[in-house]
């Protein structure tokens, strides 16, 4: 085993972009190296994600994670020192079988960061860099990018439930030959949006870069998909630069009613008006990627857009990054790619399953760095090949893919818009 056996593991609580406690791991190997990484909860979380770990009361708003970090630290860390980090399947294995129902009963967020953890410890006790860790030789294509531009949802009366961000739209750069193009694309593109958010009197943007927009400025979001079109127009990046959404409908379908309340409008509306909705805003707009359109049970409306739009429909609170519910969207149809979180399911051996089973049935995978994956999101995107990621063509993990870009050299390719589809290849909107 050398230098890679597993001798130290710690964990401790931290603070997170997100305002409230994430859980940090720190795995060491008999080499010296480290790897350390932090899970957190999201914004729209998946009533089908694994289960996390919180303390509970009234400290932290319940959502302290010091007994998740006692579960790292007191049961977790007895069972995989002394296993070889790079082995993750092993360690991830050995973690799950350390009780019935392990994610539950240790919390997926202790889990999560630990194996995420021992993926970076691994890579560096062998002395090679995460993303060929995890992708080997066959490790070369950089995702397309985009940059965030607005959110909120108080615009229309807000929604059946929290959270108070959604939906988001992002720019997404698809059509230039490699990463540092489209991330210069984004930078432009960006900038210019910022001029047009401040003409509106709406400033600054958040800490990840969206502008909230409030109740008064649109009639309807077609107002904003319009504004957008043309900030995309005017920057030059006319079928160049498309458009994402994540609806997160979730956060507006009242089960009771069967209705999605307050999105995009303030007009309710049934799922048969929503399909309408998208079909038109992808003939109308460029719209490149829709995120969790309908309500994540609801396979069969997600199938039905596939079959009247042409481009990428991802699931995330649909799939959760579990295999066993790609498998069942995979029969339907339902979507055609999956959003990924490694902290949804569980483990990095978990995900991985699932991104091999998704290419095999000719999903896309789009990774999202938003559970505390930090740059690490960059080295999984090249790791896996992925088609897309959500947005990061700025910024630190934009750092990242460039440096990755520059290492492989003349190996390294763009996803671009042939990526962007997998093997759809279709014509992009314009």
């Amino acid at each position: 085993m050398l230098g890679n056996e597993i001798v130290s593991v710690q964990a401790m609580q931290v603070f997170t972009w997100r305002s409230h406690p994430g859980i940090e791991v720190f795995v060491r190997t008999r080499n010296g190296s480290e790897g350390h990484a932090v899970c957190t909860a999201g914004i729209s979380i998946g009533t089908h994600e694994v289960k996390f770990a919180y303390d509970g009361g009234t400290k932290w708003k319940g959502m302290g994670v010091e007994g998740a970090v006692r579960n790292v630290e007191e049961i977790i860390a007895p069972h995989i020192i002394g296993m070889d980090a790079s082995k993750q399947y092993e360690v991830d294995s050995a973690m799950l079988n350390i009780c019935e129902n392990a994610k539950e009963q240790i919390g997926g967020n202790a889990i999560a960061a630990t194996s995420a953890a021992v993926l970076k410890a691994g890579a560096k006790s062998l002395g090679i860099p995460l993303y060929y860790h995890i992708g080997g030789v066959n490790a070369m294509y950089l995702p397309v990018p985009g940059v965030p531009a607005a959110a909120g949802h108080k615009r229309y009366g807000g929604c059946v439930t929290t959270p108070d961000t959604k939906p988001t739209y992002s720019f997404m750069c698809f059509g230039f030959d490699s990463f540092s193009e489209a991330s210069y694309a984004g930078w432009e593109v960006q900038e210019l949006w910022k001029d047009t958010m401040r003409n509106l009197g709406i400033y600054p943007p958040d800490y990840y870069g969206l502008f909230e927009i409030p109740e008064g400025i649109f009639n309807t979001d077609e107002e904003l998909w319009e504004l957008m079109t043309k900030t995309i127009n005017k920057a030059g990046y006319e079928g160049k630069i498309g458009i994402q959404v994540d609806v997160a409908s979730d956060c507006y379908y009242d089960k009771n009613d069967k209705l999605y309340k307050g999105l995009f409008s303030r007009n309710p509306k049934t799922k048969e008006e929503m399909l309408e909705l998208y079909i038109k805003a992808v003939k109308d707009y460029p719209f490149v990627i829709i995120e969790d359109p309908f309500f994540e049970d609801d396979y069969l409306s997600h199938a039905e857009l596939v079959k009247n739009v042409d481009i990428m429909i991802v699931g995330d609170d649909l799939f959760t990054t579990n295999i066993e519910r790609v498998a069942h969207g995979a029969s339907l149809g339902a979507a055609n790619a999956v959003l990924l979180k490694v902290n949804q399911v569980g483990t990095i051996s978990d995900a991985m399953e699932m991104v091999q089973y998704a290419y095999r049935k000719g999903y896309g995978i789009m990774p999202c760095e938003s559970r505390g994956e930090g740059e690490a999101i960059a080295d999984y995107c090249v790791g896996i090949n992925a088609f897309a990621v959500r947005e990061m063509a700025v910024g630190v993990v934009a750092n990242r893919f460039l440096a990755i870009e520059k290492e492989l050299g003349s190996k390294a390719r763009f996803s671009g818009a042939e990526g962007l589809y997998g093997k759809r290849l279709i014509n992009i909107r314009k």
